[in-house]
C-alpha cells in the first residue's frame, strides 16, 4: 500500500505594524500622540528635548534654504531670456533636494520620523543639457523647493515661541532659588512684576512674600509642562510637511 503525506506551505504574513498605511506604524501620522512622553515626564524626557533641539536647528537650516532658494529662482527667472537661466534653474532644484535630504535626517533623527526618499533623477538623454532637463522636470526637485519657502515663517515662528515658553517657564519655576539675589545685589526688594505711573501716581508691584514667591513658582511650573505639548504640536506640523513635500510619491 502506497501512503501519500500531504505538506502545507505557509506563506509568511508581514506584521500589520510594519505596513507604512497602519495606524501604529511610526510614520503614520496617527502615531504622532502614541509615541510622546507622558506628560509628567515630558520636561524631561530625552524625546522632548530632541524636539526642542529640532527646532533649534530649524532655524538656521530655515534661513540658509530659503535664501538658497528665493537667490536661485530669482536668478534663473531673471536668467531666461538667455540659456544661463535653465542650468541656475536646474541648480535651484538639486539644491533642493539637498536640503530635503538634511530635513529628512533631521526628521529621523529628532522626531523619530522616517521619510523614504524621492527616486533619483534619471536623465533621459545624455549629456549636459539632458540632465538640465530632467532636473526641471523633477517635481521632487520643486517640491523640496517650495517646502523651503513655506516652512521659512514657520521655523521663524516655531523658534521664537519655542524658546520664549522654554526661557520663561523655567526662569519663573525657579525664582525661590534666586530670590534672594534681588535684595542682596539690585535696588529691588525682589522680582518686578510692573511699573507705570498713571495719573501722577507711580505703581510699582514687586514678588517678595513667600506666598507670592510660591505662586509665581507655580506659574513657571505650569508652564514648564505645557511647553513640551506646544513643542510637539509644532513639530507635528513639521512632520506632515516633511512627509507631504519631501517623501516619496
Amino acid at each position: 500500500m502506497t501512503s501519500l503525506t500531504g505538506t502545507t506551505t505557509h506563506r509568511h504574513q508581514p506584521d500589520q505594524l510594519d505596513q507604512p498605511g497602519h495606524p501604529g506604524h511610526p510614520g503614520h501620522p496617527a502615531s504622532f500622540e502614541s509615541d510622546a512622553p507622558a506628560f509628567w515626564r515630558a520636561p524631561f524626557a530625552a524625546a522632548g528635548f530632541r524636539e526642542v533641539g529640532f527646532v533649534l536647528s530649524g532655524l538656521p537650516v530655515a534661513v540658509a534654504g530659503f535664501a538658497f532658494a528665493v537667490t536661485c529662482f530669482a536668478a534663473g527667472a531673471g536668467l531666461l531670456v538667455t540659456a544661463l537661466g535653465l542650468p541656475v534653474l536646474a541648480l535651484l532644484l538639486a539644491g533642493g533636494r539637498g536640503f530635503g535630504a538634511l530635513e529628512r535626517s533631521r526628521a529621523r533623527t529628532l522626531l523619530a520620523t522616517e521619510v523614504t526618499a524621492p527616486a533619483p533623477v534619471r536623465p533621459s538623454r545624455p549629456g549636459f543639457w539632458g540632465g538640465v532637463t530632467a532636473r526641471l522636470a523633477d517635481g521632487a526637485g520643486w517640491r523640496a523647493v517650495l517646502y523651503q519657502v513655506l516652512m521659512f515663517p514657520w521655523a521663524v515662528m516655531s523658534f521664537v515661541v519655542s524658546v520664549t515658553f522654554l526661557v520663561t517657564g523655567w526662569v519663573i519655576a525657579l525664582y525661590p532659588l534666586y530670590h534672594w539675589v534681588f535684595a542682596r545685589y539690585t535696588p529691588w526688594p525682589g522680582m518686578q512684576l510692573f511699573d507705570y505711573s498713571e495719573h501722577g501716581v507711580h505703581h510699582r508691584y514687586f514678588v517678595t512674600s513667600p506666598f507670592q514667591i510660591a505662586a509665581v513658582s507655580a506659574i513657571g511650573l505650569v508652564l514648564v509642562f505645557l511647553t513640551p505639548q506646544l513643542v510637539r504640536g509644532l513639530t507635528n506640523v513639521n512632520r506632515l510637511a516633511i512627509r507631504g513635500l519631501l517623501g516619496a510619491r
